[in-house]
């Protein structure tokens, strides 16, 4: 009588031996073929990967690799993918977290390509498992189609966000030797550079008046709204509704492309008229020629600034100063 009611027991525990051992079986040759690279898939082995009943993911990307397709991003994105499975295989990773990674080739899966009525690529499908601890009840494969090019960085962390939570491999790219060589290359031939010219280009790089001179062009582009052009977008000049030509725009807030090069300009004048009176008028060895020299400049700074004044009285009718003959 025991015999007999320990009969349906033995054989649950063996169909579900021989269910399950098979979808074991299938990941762990699958696995042992796709250490370094995705595996290759073409219709039948596609179909066999994603059958069901499967306790593993699997991310197949289905692409078109030949030149006759014209498909770049198929040919771009293949190396980043290749880096995703290899990061994946060698990294630490729990034991029950089982993910393979295919490729899937147009030439070698029309049938495939037709069944899922796919008329771009590349597209990445990730099956989610049908048993075990993470089995999903809609186990409807997530779509990622690339809209752009995309990095592996990108990709890895969309695949990231749907599989459990816990610890997973990082994305770890191999180092470019080609990168760092070259890197060296060129640091080395610029310390060469300086080091054969540092002789020539050190006295101008140390030329006090070419960096006056720098300094000074400097602050006239900003000081006359240079920046502000670039950002508003203003217009050069505006007609002032009678036929004539405004160069001055009203208000403090407004300006014209024009308006800076004259403002620039006056700053200019105002600039070497101080510069000549301080440095150069008093090096004059004659008296008369320095007398003459201070009242030339002195009446340029003049009626340089009364003419800035009275710009300033254009852009704001209410502004009060003024100097003669402006």
């Amino acid at each position: 009588m025991k015999l007999f009611t320990l009969i349906p027991s033995l054989l649950y525990l063996i169909s579900v031996t021989f269910a399950a051992s098979p979808s074991v079986d299938k990941f762990e040759r699958y696995q042992s073929i796709s250490r370094l690279a995705p595996l290759q898939l073409d219709d039948s082995s596609y179909d066999d990967l994603i059958a069901k009943p499967r306790d593993y993911y699997a991310a197949i990307i289905l692409t078109a690799m030949e030149a006759r397709f014209g498909c770049a991003l198929c040919r771009d994105f293949q190396p980043e993918f290749d880096l995703i499975a290899r990061s994946w295989n060698k990294g630490n990773k729990p034991d029950d977290l089982k993910l393979l990674f295919g490729t899937l080739d147009f030439t070698n899966g029309k049938n495939t390509f037709q069944k899922l009525m796919l008329q771009t690529a590349p597209v990445l499908l990730v099956f989610p498992p049908t048993v075990g601890p993470y089995a999903r009840v809609d186990d409807s494969p997530l779509r990622f189609d690339f809209s752009g090019p995309i990095s592996a960085d990108q990709v890895y962390a969309w695949i990231s966000r749907h599989l459990p939570d816990g610890p997973k491999p990082p994305l770890v790219r191999p180092i470019n030797y080609v990168r760092i060589i070259s890197g060296l290359t060129i640091l080395m031939g610029a310390v060469t550079l300086f080091t054969v010219l540092s002789p020539y280009v050190l006295p101008i790089v140390r030329n006090r008046n070419l960096w006056a001179a720098f300094s000074l062009i400097a602050i006239l582009l900003f000081t006359s709204g240079h920046m502000f052009n670039h950002i508003r977008k203003v217009p050069y000049v505006v007609g002032d509704g009678k036929g004539g030509i405004s160069y001055f725009a009203g208000g403090f807030s407004n300006q014209f492309g024009m308006e800076t090069q004259v403002i620039a300009a006056i700053y200019a004048v105002l600039s070497f008229s101080a510069i000549a009176l301080a440095m150069k008028v008093p090096r004059i060895a004659d008296n008369k020629s320095q007398q003459v020299a201070v009242v030339i400049w002195g009446v340029v700074l003049l009626g340089t600034y009364s003419f800035l004044l009275s710009v300033f009285r254009v852009k704001n009718g209410g502004y009060p100063f003024f100097l003669p003959p402006f």
